[in-house]
């Protein structure tokens, strides 16, 4: 952003008389060629994962057409293929690893079907543990971020499903937010051995996994304050909340704002505290009845996000030398 308010001064002031050129060799604008690259990665994972879902979808609607051999050979053999694909295409290549990409989902439906055939009364959070745990070869080896965000996706429905059907495991204290600590967890450390990870293998440092990550554990810690916040004030939840958060945003602030920056994860950290704020202001006068406490929370909300976005944008902007 600050190459681009450069060159468009210079542009202004008469100093460049092609202000275009000077943008696309700045790399601020895309080529020709860097867009004919993004239309092809775009084709690409969009038709690998309509390939996936439209085995899904034709199984589900044809189930009483379709046999049981039928159901069974069809997603087994494009299991099959789209592993041979990625054998032959290579593990280095986007069609390589859009392969195994669709063999995972398609393991996943594999799964479904069996437990739906067979009935065998496995409960649901078995199904997505038995799926993590065998799409971990794959994920292993694949050295594909994708690839990750979707095992740490599946893993985080399995951990929540599991809280569901055994609800009174880790109770004591924590009550009903027991999935919400452990997702919390998971995540959190997840993103730091991402991070830490990334200092050392390449093609981990693909900014977008890590930051699904840090969504994914400041989204997990601010529900929990928002349940400590709203609910009776006792317990290990309302007692860990506060503090579990505050660690969690003094780390942010120090990995993406004093270490690194990342404007992505600070945001998301703002856009937080502005949740945070807004219902704590609520919670305190909204019982009252007043009539304008919902004024008053949305001039602190406004306030707030004035605020937050002028830091952002000083921090976006660093201070010429």
């Amino acid at each position: 952003m600050n190459d681009r308010k450069t060159i468009l001064d210079w542009s202004s002031q008469g100093a460049l008389t092609d202000a275009g050129s000077a943008l696309i060799l700045a790399g601020v604008r895309p080529t020709a060629h860097a867009w004919r690259r993004f239309l092809d990665r775009l084709l690409l994972w969009s038709g690998a994962l309509s390939l996936a879902a439209a085995v899904v979808f034709f199984v589900a609607y044809n189930w009483i057409d379709l046999g049981r051999i039928a159901r069974f050979a069809m997603v087994e053999v494009l299991v099959l293929v789209a592993v041979l694909g990625y054998w032959r295409l290579g593990a280095d290549t986007a069609a390589g690893k859009a392969c195994l990409l669709v063999a995972s989902i398609l393991l996943g439906a594999l799964l479904a079907l069996f437990g739906q055939t067979y009935q065998t009364g496995a409960d649901t959070w078995q199904l997505f543990a038995t799926w993590t745990a065998l799409m971990t070869p794959w994920v292993l080896i694949a050295r594909f971020a994708g690839l990750w965000m979707l095992w740490m996706a599946v893993a985080n429905v399995a951990i929540i499903l599991w809280f569901q059907v055994f609800p009174g495991r880790f109770a004591t204290g924590f009550g009903t937010d027991g999935p919400w600590w452990a997702v919390f967890g998971f995540n959190t450390a997840a993103l730091l051995a991402w991070e830490l990870a990334a200092r050392r293998l390449a093609w981990m440092r693909e900014r977008w996994a890590a930051r699904l990550l840090a969504s994914a554990s400041g989204v997990s810690i601010t529900i929990l304050l928002l349940q400590a916040i709203f609910g009776d004030g006792g317990g290990v939840p309302a007692v860990a909340a506060w503090p579990a958060y505050a660690i969690w945003l003094a780390a942010a602030y120090w990995a993406y704002r004093v270490r690194t920056q990342d404007l992505f994860v600070l945001s998301g950290a703002c856009l937080s505290i502005i949740v945070v704020a807004a219902a704590s202001l609520t919670r305190l006068i909204g019982d009252g009845g007043w009539a304008g406490s919902m004024l008053l929370t949305a001039m602190v909300v406004i306030g707030l996000a004035a605020a937050f976005g002028t830091w952002l944008k000083s921090v976006a902007q660093p201070e010429a030398p």
